[in-house]
């Protein structure tokens, strides 16, 4: 068997160290943002405001001195656009961590309940699950520490979320700010800002799970089984207070974008953003609170599954049973490695190389894309090489299997190329650069419908490449190591979280940027030059949808495994009407979910139209622009309705598995999670795709940068209120129900792994009667 070359002293100071250097990384980031000023002054922009030249391409003279516009009132009025839109977030975010924080409190209580009488409350200690002849800790221990891990991820999950949404708040005006000297200085500043929150994620999570397990290590002693099965309530954590940020704030952004579109752009013919429509503010609040609050949350709950995933069937393969510590910490060394790795991508975008003009936007994004990719292969190689003994043994459901260390190595190399090429896939599918969304946009030619038949067959064709790429690696992963295999496939998609992130929050903070440019009046160059960054941004968004969809495929995947070993299943069979009945189940889950999600951001946005038609209509000269609409009562339309709507969908995700498990048993909801999964990573993938493609086909329109293009617009015409129609249908599906969906399948499988002891003893009531 062999041991591995790094000593396990090495691995406890590497984890920790990695994780420093990310949190640390992230604060110099934050440093560098904040040198943007603004407040008014002699010098109103960032350092190095030195007359003409600059790296950027631009002469850094400002737009609006050229145009008569007093620079002064414009800087006060981009800090006082950010300040509402700051505050707008943080209330809203308070309100919904106050009802989450009940719930929380709430699932603690029956997790320690369920988990707990298992054994009838008894504090001796039985024999082990996976080995009858040694005796571990009591079942009242695992539903002690379960609790407490459950606690520690639903805090690091609200914590990771609020974070992030702080610092988008933070740079959105900066950014707008910047891009008066160049859309380079504007690229910076906003990617900057979303490598914060990359960093500050990734090794807050990692750290937060390395403390915890050294933590319970001092009760559990040489109780691997028992502490690694205590430590998946993380993950359950994670991902529930994920689901209730991306459902809530979904609702929230999409019910203020579709009422400012509609009554906006279609019915007054007002520009995106414009300051004389009242749901603006709404919109750009929404943006922070559900494609940064939420997708920060996401990630986390998908990277902390994932490590859980790992960590418990490696518990009970050759490195839990002889107690090798370095190899037990494979997945959390391969986070840390992943850490340094995106440190140095990073400085390729921010340092290495300079934006000279917008076409260089979306390619220096790919870029990341492809060297955090490269540098993290040689980098699980190398911990391939110096964390695993050079051959070992992989539970695999009930017996053990033999695996050396470079088909480890494999496994998580094909998950980390597989969400290269989903990444890509999703990009030539959303991105206006190729010719699917151009088809989308050319069809708008003959009216909104057309627009909608094309942009749903897009979304549809778009799941083909993904699905293979998530077919093969599972293969491969499987054939090589098992479940665990499965597990750091998923590990190694999400190795370059942080990098990301970083793509994925650069975002909103530049469609916020934009919004700001446009509420504080300033020059349509500068609109022009947000634009081509939020262009790029809408693309990106949809490239870190797909990577978070295929992570959850193979997350869920691994931890249905762990469920089905814990729950002592042998086999799951198809053919048994138990297992069938829950497959046609689970497989519509997704579909009710889905039609919650969309009824609850249509119900929504049918107030929030109305609210803003009210407004046009009694407020006397709010089309003159002489009288200001009311932001307020749009905020408080979103706000109400998204903590209204978001429970509904919640609790279907979260009462499915001990509904199921209790009454109709482990048999059942394995058949329940396959169906979900299957079901639920083709409609999350056709979901996302379509509403990008939408999206950017009106923007494509929108920005007449080609002769085809020109041919359709300009912003008014016939075409392009096609092109918002489509945008408008594809809101909910892209940034409510298409990224919720992958939450449902990663949630309802950790949670099933965390109750599989008491679904094991006490489930199947039904079927005990009958």
């Amino acid at each position: 068997m062999g041991s591995s070359i790094l000593p396990d002293l090495g691995a406890e100071i590497l984890i920790p160290v990695c994780a420093v250097i990310g949190i640390v990384f992230s604060l110099v980031q934050w440093l560098l943002v904040s040198k943007v000023k603004l407040s008014p002054g002699r010098d109103s922009g960032s350092p190095g405001n030195n007359g003409a030249g600059g790296k950027t391409g631009y002469s850094d003279y400002l737009i609006e001195e050229e145009e008569g516009l007093n620079d002064h009132n414009v800087v006060i009025k981009c800090a006082e656009i950010q300040t509402a839109i700051s505050e707008g977030a943080t209330s809203f975010l308070f309100t919904e961590y106050q009802y989450v924080g009940i719930f929380m409190v709430a699932f603690a209580i029956l997790i320690f309940l369920f988990l707990g009488s298992v054994e009838g409350f008894s504090t001796k200690s039985q024999p082990c699950t996976y080995d009858k002849s040694k005796m571990c800790k009591p079942a009242l221990a695992t539903a002690i520490f379960s609790t407490v891990s459950f606690l520690l991820g639903a805090v690091t999950s609200v914590v990771s979320g609020f974070l992030g949404m702080k610092i988008a708040t933070y740079a959105n005006a900066r950014t707008t700010l910047e891009a008066r000297k160049g859309v380079g200085k504007a690229f910076i500043t906003a990617f900057r800002s979303g490598a914060v929150m990359g960093f500050l994620l990734a090794a807050n999570g990692l750290l937060v799970l390395y403390i915890a397990i050294n933590l319970f290590k001092l009760y559990y002693g040489d109780d691997w089984g028992g502490l690694f099965e205590a430590i998946t309530g993380y993950g359950l954590g994670g991902s529930s207070m994920a689901l209730f940020g991306r459902v809530g704030g979904g609702i929230y952004t999409k019910a203020a974008d579709v009422g400012a579109d509609l009554v906006g752009k279609v019915e007054r013919n007002i520009p995106e953003d414009d300051p004389r429509n009242p749901a603006v503010i709404a919109d750009n609040v929404g943006d922070n609170v559900g494609d940064i609050a939420g997708m920060g949350s996401d990630l986390f709950g998908s990277y902390a599954e994932s490590s859980c995933a790992a960590l418990v069937v490696a518990s009970i393969s050759s490195f839990g049973i002889n107690h090798e510590l370095t190899p037990m910490l494979y997945p959390l060394i391969i986070s840390s490695v992943g850490i340094i790795v995106c440190l140095i991508t990073t400085l390729f975008a921010t340092d290495f190389f300079e934006i000279k003009a917008v076409k260089e936007i979306e390619p220096s994004l790919k870029r990341q894309l492809i060297i955090s990719t490269v540098l993290m292969t040689i980098g699980i190689g190398i911990v391939s090489w110096v964390a695993l003994p050079s051959s070992f043994t992989i539970f695999n459901f009930g017996d053990q299997k033999a695996v050396k260390n470079w088909q480890l190595f494999l496994c998580v190399a094909v998950g980390l190329w597989a969400g290269l090429i989903i990444g890509f896939v999703t990009e030539y599918y959303t991105s206006n650069a190729y010719c699917p969304v151009q088809d989308v946009a050319d069809s708008c030619r003959t009216g909104a419908a057309t627009n909608v038949i094309f942009g749903l067959a897009l979304g549809y064709k778009s799941c083909i490449i993904p699905i293979f790429a998530i077919a093969m690696s599972i293969f491969v992963s499987f054939s090589f190591a098992a479940m665990y295999g499965i597990a750091v496939a998923a590990l190694g998609m999400l190795s370059t979280i942080a990098t990301g992130l970083a793509i994925d929050a650069y975002g909103p903070i530049s469609d916020n940027a934009g919004g700001i440019a446009e509420m504080a009046g300033m020059s349509h160059r500068i609109r022009e030059r947000t634009d081509a960054l939020d262009a790029a941004g809408n693309t990106t968004a949809a490239i870190g949808k797909g990577f978070a969809i295929g992570s959850a495929a193979l997350v869920s995947l691994a931890l249905f495994g762990a469920f089905v070993s814990r729950a002592a299943i042998s086999t799951v069979d198809v053919l048994t009407p138990k297992v069938f009945i829950g497959l046609l189940v689970g497989a519509m889950l997704p579909y009710w979910f889905s039609a919650m999600t969309m009824k609850s951001v249509g119900s929504a946005a049918l107030k929030m139209v109305e609210e803003v038609r009210r407004q046009f209509n009694t407020i006397p000269g709010l089309m003159e622009g002489t009288a200001k609409p009311d932001y307020a009562t749009c905020v408080k339309i979103s706000t109400d309705a998204s903590i209204k709507e978001m429970i509904p969908p919640g609790a279907l995700v979260m009462l499915t598995p001990l509904i199921v498990g209790i009454f109709f048993g482990v048999e059942t909801l394995s058949g329940v999670l396959a169906g979900s999964l299957v079901s639920g990573v083709q409609i999350a993938i056709s979901a996302s795709n379509t509403g990008g493609a939408w999206d950017n086909a009106k923007k494509y329109i929108e920005a007449g940068a080609s002769e085809h293009a020109r041919t359709l617009g300009p912003k008014g015409s016939e075409p392009h209120k096609a092109a918002v129609i489509g945008d408008t249908i594809g809101d909910p599906l892209k940034d409510t129900s298409g990224p919720s969906l992958n939450i449902l399948i990663k949630l309802m499988a950790v949670e099933s792994l965390v109750f599989a002891p008491f679904f094991a003893t006490h489930g199947g009531l039904l079927f005990k009667i009958f």
